[in-house]
């Protein structure tokens, strides 16, 4: 390495031809860092337009663009009492995303998120229980008017995050609540995604724009290079609702093949990638591996055979991006709610000669607050000399309902956990770290308790934390059973 003192007598200009001739870049020469790039992930965001059930009517008869007009106007007398009675109709678990708490969420996104140069909305644009309330709201709706409805809701959610971040490149996944038809249930090749594929890729590069336009009416999926100053570094994008294990087509029909061809496409995508020494970022909506919290009410039928709650049909997705370790950087999910992690680690077999490191998993939280969380965004760091998520934090507020809220940071990854970044490297050393503190005692578990979910859930997590660590990176069913079923003992 160069002495300060011998840098101080050599030109600058002579420091960059030799740097030039090397192949090597001025700033890893004198040791300085490239600027991060940040960029603002939220997901789970659950519009609901039927908060105000007077004005469904009138925003089912409009085009997006009157929609935010309408749904501004002042709240009708009897709001809060048709509003009740429509959740009640639709056995509601708790309240999505009212116009007021989107309106304050995308100030705080503008607020929070100067300099952006990208976004990441990992699916779930509309509210759940949606075709029931549609159905109560609209009573008498023509053939065509429900999907209509829906394309058009979550073209005014992405209407609207574009309007208060102008300029920033977006890039959208569809969730399980994203269809024209019902909750995870969609037909490829449809007039659905090619409608939101048109507006979700509008603003994607030139060169990207039409095939992923074309791809995205296929099966929801698209591929896009992620923005300069990062180079050679792709985002893969997946509807991979195909690969959910409730999966249905708009008639009720069980079919794995949408989902095969969406693992073939990836494979290839990932192939062509490594071929390039290109890094991946992969996002979709469902994540793989198991659902802990549904598997830990069965915990004993698991421990006797039984299988444990997946979120996929099968580990296909899990085992594809583990066994790209070297392209994938970092994959983003979100659908339970929550702030977790997860770390894809490759089977034995996979692993080859030189073993492949694990792909670091990030679940984003929600804006939805219907868990009884309140809604939190992140706002990323990524060091462009690498492609990796160098820090995060995590925008919180300060209750759910968006009215006289104020939003504020709840927690920075690199200083909670002591980590350099979010890669794989750290969330090894987290997972083992979480792995063998079985009573969660020390500073990063206490961390990881107080943050995964936005207000006070420490206690209820902290009961079965060895059976949760254990969905971290166990993410087959017969690696969760050995696990979870020896963690408690």
């Amino acid at each position: 390495m160069v002495g300060n003192w011998m840098m101080k007598a050599i030109p600058a200009a002579a420091v960059l031809a030799c740097c030039f001739v090397l192949g090597v870049p001025a700033e890893a020469q004198t040791g300085s860092r490239p600027t991060p790039v940040k960029a603002l992930m939220t997901s789970d965001i659950h519009f609901d337009p039927f908060w105000d059930p007077a004005k469904v009517a009138n925003l089912n008869a409009a085009p997006v663009a009157d929609w935010e007009a309408i749904l501004a106007a002042p709240d009708s007398a009897d709001r809060a009492q048709r509003f009740a009675a429509l959740q009640t109709q639709c056995r509601t678990r708790g309240e999505d995303t009212s116009f007021p708490l989107l309106r304050s969420s995308l100030a705080a996104m503008k607020a929070q998120a100067a300099g952006v140069k990208f976004v990441t909305v990992s699916g779930d644009l509309i509210a759940h229980a949606f075709d029931c309330k549609f159905e109560a709201a609209v009573p008498g709706a023509k053939p065509g008017d429900y999907a209509s409805f829906v394309t058009r809701t979550i073209a005014f959610v992405d209407a609207q995050l574009r309007q208060a971040l102008p300029g920033v490149e977006m890039f959208e996944a569809l969730g399980n609540n994203d269809s024209d038809c019902g909750d995870y249930e969609l037909n490829v090749g449809g007039q659905f995604l090619g409608d939101t594929g048109a507006f979700m890729t509008a603003d994607l590069p030139e060169a990207d724009r039409s095939t992923a336009a074309s791809i995205f009416q296929s099966e929801g999926d698209y591929s896009v290079p992620l923005p300069a100053p990062i180079h050679r570094a792709r985002l893969l994008v997946l509807d991979d609702l195909f690969e959910s294990v409730r999966y249905k087509t708009c008639s009720g029909k069980t079919d794995p093949a949408p989902g095969e061809a969406q693992i073939a496409w990836l494979r290839g995508q990932l192939e062509t990638a490594r071929s390039r020494h290109e890094k991946v970022w992969v996002m979709g909506h469902i994540p793989p591996g198991v659902d802990p919290y549904s598997t830990i009410r069965n915990l004993a039928k698991v421990c006797a055979g039984s299988s444990p709650t997946m979120f996929l049909s099968s580990d296909a997705l899990g085992a594809t991006l583990a066994a790209y370790g070297d392209v994938v950087e970092l994959a983003i999910f979100a659908h339970t709610h929550m702030d977790e992690l997860r770390l894809l680690t490759p089977s034995a077999d996979a692993a080859g000669v030189k073993p492949l490191p694990p792909v670091a998993l990030k679940m984003v939280p929600s804006i939805s607050p219907v868990d009884g969380n309140n809604p939190s965004f992140m706002v990323a760091e990524i060091d462009p000399s690498t492609d990796a998520l160098k820090d995060y934090k995590v925008i919180a507020a300060s209750n759910q309902t968006g009215i006289g809220t104020s939003w504020t940071e709840e927690y920075d990854f690199s200083k909670a956990y002591g980590q350099p970044a979010f890669d794989a490297r750290s969330l090894s050393a987290l997972v083992n770290g979480f792995s063998v503190d079985r009573g969660a005692q020390t500073a990063a578990s206490a961390e990881y308790l107080k943050n995964y979910f936005v207000r006070d859930a420490s206690l209820g997590l902290k009961t079965f934390w060895p059976q949760y660590v254990c969905a971290l990176e166990n993410r087959t069913a017969d690696q969760y059973r050995a696990c979870a079923c020896t963690a408690g003992k």
